[in-house]
């Protein structure tokens, strides 16, 4: 299971897509070190790991990184189901974009 999952990201990385919704809140932040390049790699990471209704969702801590707080602690399931797809997505990204 752990080398299908390495291929589908081998795969992700190495095919061109549209700036999804990760990649254009990256752009658009003030955060230090953004580049196409680095959010590129950052959206193919969330494409392999997060659905479309996820990407929008982490999507809107670029603008308020305060909101990742309020569903990491929230109590509902389904923020905490939300927040385990999400720190698989930082895990992913961070090891493959440095």
């Amino acid at each position: 299971m752990r080398v299908f999952a390495l291929a589908a990201v081998v795969a992700a990385f190495s095919t061109p897509a549209l700036a999804g919704p990760i990649e254009r809140a990256c752009l658009g932040s003030d955060r230090p070190g953004v580049s196409r390049g680095v959010c590129g790699c950052i959206q193919q990471a969330a494409n392999v790991t997060l659905s479309a209704s996820d990407q929008r969702q982490a999507a809107k801590f670029f603008r308020d990184p305060h909101q990742a707080q309020v569903v990491r602690q929230s109590k509902s399931d389904r923020d905490s189901q939300f927040w385990q797809r999400y720190k698989r997505f930082g895990a992913t990204a961070e090891a493959y974009c440095g």
